[in-house]
C-alpha cells in the first residue's frame, strides 16, 4: 500500500481553492452589467480645469505624486485639447498634452483620448475610452472609468471635496461594480483665494 505524501495533498487543496477563488471572481465581474456613461454630457460646460482627487493607480501615473490636475479646451477644428499636469516626487511640474474626441451623437458622454503623437493617430491601441459615469447638475464633481473598470478617476473643480459628496459618490460608483477600495486619494495643494 502506498501512502500520499502530505506535501502533495496540501498543495493541490491550495490548488483546488485557487481555482474555486479564480472562478469565483470570473463569475462575480461575469454578473455585472456594462458600465454605463451618463446619459448626455455639454461638452461645452466640462471644458475648463479638473482637480483629481482620487484614482485608481496606473502605470502611466506612477511618476505623479501631488496637485494632479486636466484641462480641457475645445479646439476650433473640433476635438478637445487635454492638458494633464502633476507634480513629481522632486517637485517638478510634469505635463502631458493629448487630444480627445467624442463618439457617438453630440451630447455623448463617451470620449477617447490619446497622448501618443498625431502621427500615430490612425491606430486604435493609442486612443483610450474616457467615459463620463458620474457628473453632478453643476459640473463640479465627475467619475471617469472605461467599459471594463480597471481605470477610474475622480475629479472636481476644487481641489478638495466636501466628505457628504464623498461619500455619496463612492456609493453611487460602488452601485455601478467599480472597487472603490482601490480608489487613491491624490494630495492637492488647497486652492489660492
Amino acid at each position: 500500500m502506498t501512502h500520499a505524501n502530505p506535501w502533495l495533498i496540501r498543495v493541490g487543496r491550495l490548488v483546488l481553492v485557487a481555482g474555486g477563488l479564480i472562478v469565483a471572481t470570473c463569475s462575480a465581474r461575469a454578473e455585472l452589467p456594462p458600465l454605463q456613461p451618463i446619459p448626455s454630457l455639454n461638452l461645452s460646460r466640462y471644458m475648463g480645469t479638473w482637480y483629481e482627487v482620487a484614482k485608481f493607480p496606473n502605470r502611466f501615473q506612477s511618476q505623479c505624486q501631488s496637485d494632479t490636475q486636466a484641462s480641457y479646451r475645445p479646439l476650433p477644428e473640433g476635438g478637445v485639447e487635454v492638458t494633464n499636469r502633476c507634480r513629481k516626487a522632486d517637485g517638478v511640474l510634469d505635463q502631458a498634452v493629448g487630444l480627445a474626441r467624442r463618439v457617438g451623437p453630440p451630447d455623448s458622454a463617451t470620449l477617447t483620448v490619446r497622448f501618443a503623437p498625431a502621427w500615430l493617430s490612425f491606430l486604435p491601441m493609442v486612443w483610450g475610452n474616457y467615459w463620463v459615469i458620474d457628473l453632478d447638475e453643476g459640473y463640479t464633481l465627475a467619475a471617469v472609468s472605461e467599459p471594463k473598470r480597471e481605470y477610474l478617476w475622480v475629479l472636481s473643480r476644487t481641489p478638495q471635496v466636501d466628505e457628504k459628496r464623498w461619500y455619496a459618490l463612492m456609493q453611487r460608483l460602488e452601485a455601478q461594480g467599480l472597487s472603490i477600495g482601490k480608489l487613491e486619494r491624490t494630495p492637492q495643494r488647497p486652492a489660492q483665494p
